[in-house]
């Protein structure tokens, strides 16, 4: 599998920001609320950030010998998986977190001050996740000294 790229991450940050604005846009000319992320997000993309770096430590510590312990290279490739999925999810959010951000921002009358604080939040939650499933992704690769060529 292939390490996740940065084109990849920035391609879904922007799509993120401009699904963020342009969701907030079109509630508003419609005449209906504003869309507010709820308190729980951030700390829910926190969490989930936690728990796949919960999942990558063991593996780790088995590829790098501080634990004598074969690894299951079924478990390593769901792990990796899942850190990758994280990394792209934390991006997307993130971005759709940043673009509801901006639309707040540029109104000449700004919406509650809840709706900037949960927004930002969420921004800040997916960069959480995104950076958790990077580092997670990264500490399940085998080291180059240990590549060994299939036969």
């Amino acid at each position: 599998m292939k390490r996740t790229r940065p084109l990849s991450i920035l391609a879904l940050a922007v799509v993120g920001v401009v699904v963020g604005f342009l969701v907030q846009l079109s509630l508003a000319s419609s005449g209906r609320a504003i869309l507010v992320p709820p308190v729980t997000l951030p700390i829910t993309l926190a969490a989930a950030g936690a728990i796949v770096l919960a999942f990558a430590v063991p593996i780790h510590r088995a590829i790098r010998g501080t634990v004598k312990r074969e690894v299951n290279p079924f478990r390593a490739m769901r792990v990796v998986v899942l850190a990758k999925a994280s990394s792209h999810v934390g991006s997307l959010v993130a971005g759709f977190g940043i673009g509801s951000v901006a639309y707040v921002l540029s109104r000449t009358i700004v919406p509650g001050v809840s709706s900037l604080w949960l927004s930002i939040a969420t921004a800040v939650g997916g960069i959480v996740l995104l950076v958790a499933g990077l580092v997670a992704e990264q500490l399940c690769t085998l080291p180059p000294d240990d590549f060994t060529p299939e036969a």
